[in-house]
């Protein structure tokens, strides 16, 4: 498996491309290579934004009928030298899937959220929007400029 390349499609509706990578195969995956994976993938993201950092952590383990769930937390935040705490993070919920019906050969099935949103992206078939993680730190600076503590 060649997990440098990194494989990219052009949409129909839009001059902008839509990146992946080669996912690791199910008998392949081990939770650390699930997360060197997904800071791959990544990788592949068009953030503008310098100042972005982030932190990856696995959540769980999820055992279901006829697959395996693997559940990480990615935060993201941009910390200043001002405030090298920052005031809000921006979680992107990524599920790494293991089937234990179809052949190990097969690559893992990956998923992810942007926190306070329910739409499932599909890495190659959608378009990272680095808005989306300032969309949630806007609204939390927001909602904690109103209360009073």
């Amino acid at each position: 498996m060649d997990t440098e390349s990194s494989k990219s499609a052009n949409t129909s509706n839009c001059d902008h491309e839509i990146k992946n990578i080669d996912w690791i195969s199910c008998k392949d995956f081990t939770v650390e290579a699930g997360e060197q994976q997904i800071r791959q993938y990544m990788d592949t993201w068009d953030i503008k934004h310098p100042g972005w950092l982030y932190s990856v952590q696995f959540l769980q383990e999820q055992e279901q009928e006829f697959k395996k769930q693997y559940h990480y937390r990615v935060q993201w935040s941009i910390p200043t030298q001002t405030a090298p705490i920052p005031r809000a993070t921006a979680s992107v919920y990524f599920i790494i899937e293991i089937s234990t019906i179809k052949p190990n050969t097969l690559p893992v099935d990956v998923h992810f959220l942007i926190e306070s949103t329910r739409s499932k992206h599909i890495p190659g078939r959608t378009r990272f929007r680095e808005n989306w993680l300032m969309d949630v730190l806007e609204s939390k600076t927001l909602l904690m400029d109103t209360i009073d503590f």
